[in-house]
């Protein structure tokens, strides 16, 4: 007699004998899976926030630096509007191509040529010598870098389920922070040493450039591997015309619905004072007079200091909401632009603004990225982050124009990061009159 179980997997059948059946299944209970624990695709899109993350820092330390070596008169002015060049094609051409991106097997095509873009480019920033054609080139660096970003930021939900957008987002950023080290300390000790090395320090600043370039293309084959667009339209058969359609729906859409419209505003106006930080610190602090090595050596320690913050921000998010989250980050954002334009004067003092800027920086920028997934629809989601790409950069055109600006009329960089502290006030209070949903289901 054969005794059969079809409906257990994994069970024998039973001969005609004494013994009886032994089944395969183990009796110890099956593992519960970790839901905090990532898996393979997750990883595959953090790792690209460990590459780009280079060339941000490269940006921000290396470069203002090296610049001041090619040009005569205030890095301020001259690399705020570089800076605002590139944020103004980026928020003009982000739409467009984020709308077409939204289509079936498109995203990762335009995530490619973005990045080999800004990853070629970033290269060849070795080569100039002439100030003009080196900021030439640095434009389009960027834009490949800030074009790429779009794509990578609407790939979060593909990459990840949504109760993990948090988590799996400022894991990105914290990774990116620490990751990013490597190079740029690689880098800075070849700077440093140069002269040990027998190289002039400016060649040993263009080798870095390559070392840079050379990292972030690497870091971006695993996602390119192994993270797959599962949100999109289907491709119709006029995408352009139907794309550009399709941003006016977008757009009312985005009126019509208080609560994301109110966030948008609220990111305008933050974002603004937190990307004017990042790209104009260095810059800022050369035209007071700091020594360039403690700069860079500050703006490693914000690296570090970030790291364990973004990661704090994801628990944070869990037990108070993102929101509120952001809140404080804005208040605490207003404190620091304070602390820059009244009491920044030494060494010492942009050790302190480095380290307090370190506990914001990443966990503000993960929230907002990974809050905003949560009020799209996903298969529009790169048209959606799109313009989440046109209010950041609109808004950093806003505050390193002003930046440089003001310290063009009037000589004092103070009163230039001073302007910009009225924009972080201006966010926490868009955040807080945000309609509430009756559920609290998307990390309010």
């Amino acid at each position: 007699m054969t005794d059969s179980h079809p409906d257990l997997p994994g069970t024998t059948q039973a001969t005609n004998s004494n013994r009886p059946a032994r089944s395969t299944r183990s009796n110890r209970p099956a593992r519960t899976p970790n839901p905090n624990r990532m898996n393979r695709r997750e990883w595959s899109w953090v790792l690209y926030d460990v590459g780009n993350s280079a060339f941000v820092m490269l940006s921000t330390a290396f470069i203002p630096i090296y610049v001041d070596t090619l040009t005569e008169g205030s890095v301020v002015v001259s690399w705020g509007f570089t800076e605002t060049i590139v944020s103004l094609i980026v928020a003009l051409l982000m739409p467009i191509l984020g709308s077409l991106a939204d289509y079936q097997g498109l995203k990762m095509k335009f995530f490619i040529g973005a990045m080999g873009t800004g990853a070629l480019a970033c290269a060849m920033l070795s080569l100039p010598t002439v100030v003009f054609v080196f900021f030439a080139v640095y434009i389009i660096a960027a834009v490949g870098l800030n074009s790429s970003m779009v794509f990578y930021d609407a790939f979060l939900i593909d990459a990840t389920t949504e109760d993990k957008y948090d988590s799996v987002s400022t894991k990105g950023y914290a990774w990116g922070y620490i990751g990013s080290m490597v190079p740029f300390l690689a880098c800075l000790a070849l700077i440093l040493q140069s002269s040990a090395l027998g190289i002039e320090t400016a060649i040993a600043t263009r080798i870095s450039f390559v070392i840079i370039a050379i990292w972030w293309f690497i870091f971006s084959l695993p996602m390119i591997k192994n993270v797959k667009q599962i949100h999109f339209k289907p491709l119709p058969e006029h995408a352009i015309t139907t794309s550009l359609k399709g941003l006016v729906v977008t757009i009312r859409n985005i009126i019509s619905d208080k609560k994301l419209l109110f966030f948008m505003i609220a990111f305008f106006c933050y974002i603004d004072g937190v990307h004017t930080i990042i790209k104009m610190a260095t810059s800022y602090g050369t035209d007071l007079g700091i020594d360039s090595t403690q700069m860079l050596l500050a703006l490693v320690a914000t690296q570090f200091v970030a790291f364990p913050a973004a990661l704090a921000y994801g628990k944070l998010s869990k037990r108070f909401g993102a929101r509120i989250v952001l809140v404080v980050s804005c208040i605490g954002y207003a404190m620091i632009t304070l602390y820059a334009a009244f009491l920044l004067r030494s060494s010492a003092d942009f050790w302190v603004l480095a380290i307090a800027v370190g506990l914001f920086q990443g966990g503000i920028q993960a929230l907002s990225r990974s809050y905003f997934g949560r009020l799209i629809p996903k298969n529009h989601a790169n048209e959606y982050y799109g313009f989440f790409d046109i209010f950041g950069k609109y808004a950093a055109i806003l505050g390193t124009f002003l930046m440089s600006l003001f310290t063009a009329i009037t000589g004092n960089a103070s009163l230039g990061i001073l302007s910009i502290t009225i924009l972080f006030v201006l966010g926490a209070v868009f955040l807080t009159l945000m309609p509430k949903d009756q559920k609290r289901t998307d990390g309010e």
